[in-house]
């Protein structure tokens, strides 16, 4: 049986780790290498580091951060954010990146995709959703949340996974950073449209929360808030979640 993952999940802004609500009012949650070494001492499956500027200098600071921390940590770090290209994905490779996370360019350049995963593997590019539910459906957004795609989540889902992405990450817009639990109707729509590997991310706020969207099919919890505001690590999740049978690397 294929191991659960506990992924910290981190948003890079500046100089700093930030958190959100709703993709917004980012609050200042710690220094990216300290943070980050934290989680990998913790026993984070992996690190997903997502650079939420835009703009000149932004994978810049996105590639020095991926650098320093992979120097430091020894959990798996996925990255991204920024990338706009095939090229951008190989600085982020060689600075020791083990998987890159695409999202808003994938609307426009699908191909961008099946680029990068033929010279570094389909299991190394993971493809981001990032979702709302409005007047009874689920809507994609890209731009950080700020453009409605006019596309449907099935549809989206199927010209990922026909260009050749290894990983979907969904995240519910509505469920960031308010601690409330996971958006698990979205989850069974993605699960059921998908046959890649699914994270799902917005809104763990307790370990229950954990365990019910892994019960829902979820291959990998993205944890923000529960772990930036609270006495909280993956190590204590795991040990959580190995009551209730969850198959987990073992502590």
């Amino acid at each position: 049986m294929l191991k659960r993952r506990i992924i910290p999940i981190q948003l890079l802004s500046g100089d700093r780790f930030v958190k959100t609500t709703r993709f917004s009012s980012p609050r200042d949650v710690g220094d990216p290498v300290k943070s980050s070494r934290v989680y990998s001492d913790n026993d984070a499956d992996e690190l997903l580091i997502l650079q939420i500027d835009r703009g000149d200098g932004a994978l810049e600071n996105l590639h020095s951060k991926v650098l320093q921390i992979a120097n430091e940590c020894f959990a798996p770090l996925t990255a991204g954010g920024a990338i706009t290209k095939p090229s951008d994905a190989l600085r982020l490779f060689s600075a020791g990146a083990d998987k890159v996370v695409l999202n808003s360019i994938c609307y426009t350049d699908l191909e961008i995709i099946s680029d990068i995963a033929n010279f570094a593997g389909s299991q190394a590019v993971v493809v981001a959703v990032d979702v709302k539910f409005e007047r009874g459906r689920y809507v994609l957004y890209s731009g950080g949340g700020r453009v409605a795609e006019p596309i449907s989540l099935e549809k989206h889902i199927g010209n990922i996974i026909d260009s050749g992405a290894g990983e979907i990450l969904v995240q519910s817009i509505d469920h960031d950073g308010v601690m409330d639990g996971y958006d698990l109707n979205l989850l069974d729509s993605v699960c059921k449209a998908c046959s890649l590997p699914v994270i799902i991310a917005g809104g763990a706020g307790n370990f229950i929360h954990l365990k019910e969207a892994f019960q829902r099919g979820a291959d990998a919890v993205a944890c923000g808030s529960i772990f930036n505001f609270g006495d909280n690590s993956p190590l204590r999740a795991k040990a959580f979640l190995k009551n209730y049978g969850v198959p987990l690397k073992k502590i």
